[in-house]
């Protein structure tokens, strides 16, 4: 397989450790907020760092940043704060693996934004196995309790809105990194991601601090109290955040996301060994579904 698949699959499971971290916040004393504030706070720093070392290694100079590249990274920045406070708030709502594959709509509106906004397309092979996986999220759409077949009701409630929200959101995220670091003009793919990575996640994390400051006092000192596992959370973003910005520089977003997918296969370990959570038949084969459009993008790609 290419560089940017096992790049992508490094990513996806990198993430799906964060977010068990960040689950494992929220359902202590945690704000959604505090919980996703912790990922920017202690990765921030620590890439910045490995950024500059890197460069001095490598003997080569951090590049000059373009004034195209800051429209792409503030907004994918925004973005990707928003798109990590729904699913947080996601967990609370349905089970982690649910929750996790809620998410991954992305990849049908990260196609979409993509070509909107970079005018990049995917196949009809790519757009049908997209199409097998959107239905398997329809399915995930109903509600854990009982109680309504209304098909409005199914669809339209408040897991399947914070779901669909981030994945929205991280479809702009994605395209607004891409278009960031592409327009750095860089050839070596870590000095560019690493470079893009440090400058968003050192915005994302003055404008969380400033948020958390002004509304939700206390729990910027929470976080920092419970370092051990916000620091772990702030590694594995940092971790699977570069891994994210490389393939983004590599691939066309809407492929990498389809390929990002097999962070299904890590949640749902992980659900049912850490969280010891319960999965339903109707969860099962909806699972199985976007399973199936996985491979077959993989294979069409």
């Amino acid at each position: 397989m290419e560089t940017w698949i096992w790049i992508s699959i490094a990513a996806a499971f990198s993430q799906n450790l964060r977010f068990m971290l960040q689950k494992h916040l929220k359902s202590t004393s945690f704000s959604t907020a505090g919980a996703t504030f912790s990922r920017f706070i202690f990765s921030a720093p620590l890439v910045c760092v490995l950024v500059v070392i890197y460069a001095k290694v490598s003997g080569q100079v951090l590049p000059v940043i373009p004034s195209n590249f800051w429209p792409y990274a503030l907004a994918g920045g925004l973005s990707q704060i928003l798109a990590t406070m729904c699913v947080v708030a996601l967990f609370a709502e349905r089970n982690f693996a649910v929750g996790i594959t809620f998410k991954k709509t992305e990849v049908v509106q990260t196609a979409i934004v993509g070509f909107l906004v970079l005018g990049e397309t995917v196949t009809q092979a790519g757009l049908f196995a997209i199409g097998i996986g959107f239905w398997g999220v329809i399915l995930l759409s109903d509600p854990p309790k009982g109680g309504t077949t209304h098909w409005s009701q199914r669809i339209f409630n408040r897991a399947s809105g914070l779901g669909l929200g981030s994945g929205v959101l991280f479809a702009f995220s994605a395209i607004g990194y891409r278009g960031a670091s592409l327009s750095l003009g860089v050839g070596d793919v870590v000095l560019s991601a690493g470079t893009t990575l440090a400058l968003v996640a050192s915005f994302q994390a003055i404008i969380m601090a400033i948020w958390l400051a002004a509304r939700e006092r206390g729990e910027i000192s929470k976080v920092l109290r419970h370092w051990r596992v916000a620091g772990l959370v702030g590694l594995t973003s940092m971790i699977g955040s570069f891994c994210w910005f490389a393939a983004f520089t590599l691939q066309n977003a809407a492929y990498v996301k389809a390929v990002g997918q097999i962070e299904l296969l890590f949640s749902f370990i992980a659900g049912v060994v850490v969280f010891k959570e319960k999965t339903s038949a109707r969860e099962l084969i909806a699972m199985g579904l976007i399973s199936v459009s996985i491979l077959l993008l993989i294979v069409v790609i």
